[in-house]
């Protein structure tokens, strides 16, 4: 039976989310605070995380990075009364993976967190991919570059394996930003500009001169693995 863990300090919304997802066959594990939460995260490995982002101690910002820190491939879907799209476009670049706003149907809540899951248990190629002299283990979240570990945020990691499944093609900033970010409106963001820099100054040899992440002026970007 698969565990969700919740991290929220109200007891009335601990009480019908556990309602809610005992209902649906699901084992859940109630944490009140931030510590407690990645400490639950860590023990448990959840198939999935419902996260308050305002709780005592912690804030919920640096639970979702340190969740995502630990464990990119964990979903991650934030609760909060706050609305306003800066902190959604900041969760979202943290790696959150959905974001629902108080007050909140418990079946809408639960339909993001099962898309979620599903999303994340999207089988992926586990064969070492590999374009210039950069290596990619998409299972092991890993990444080299001539033999060396480069350091990838969760988003940078999920964005290479997008561009990686889809080479040689023109994808659009919007297309981007739902299939990888997940957004449902797109507000004026350079979200998707700033993850594709720091692809190219991470793993290209020119960054100046990219070989790989190459840019469509007025479209988006397109991604070649070169000779």
């Amino acid at each position: 039976m698969s565990t969700i863990l919740v991290i929220e300090d109200d007891p009335r919304i601990q009480k019908a989310l556990h309602r809610q997802f005992t209902t649906e066959g699901y084992e859940v594990c109630l944490a009140s605070d931030g510590e407690q939460g990645l400490a639950s995260c860590k023990s448990l490995k959840p198939a999935g995380v419902v996260l308050d982002l305002m709780l005592p101690a912690m804030s919920g910002l640096e639970v979702c990075k340190g969740i995502k820190s630990w464990s990119a491939s964990t979903p991650v879907v934030v609760l909060s009364a706050v609305s306003e799209v800066a902190d959604k476009v900041l969760l979202l670049e943290m790696g959150a993976d959905d974001y629902v706003t108080k007050p909140f149907s418990p079946r809408e809540l639960m339909a993001r967190v099962q898309a979620a899951i599903r999303r994340s248990q999207k089988p992926v190629d586990s064969r070492r991919v590999s374009f210039g002299n950069v290596s990619a283990d998409f299972t092991g979240m890993e990444v080299y570059k001539d033999g060396v570990l480069v350091p990838l945020t969760a988003h940078e990691i999920k964005l290479l394996q997008y561009f990686v499944e889809n080479p040689e093609r023109v994808i659009t900033r919007e297309e981007l930003l739902n299939d990888v970010w997940h957004y449902t409106s797109y507000p004026t963001t350079r979200t998707v500009d700033n993850h594709v820099m720091k692809l190219r100054q991470k793993l290209e040899s020119d960054p100046a001169r990219p070989i790989h992440f190459r840019t469509m002026h007025g479209i988006g970007y397109k991604f070649v693995r070169g000779d």
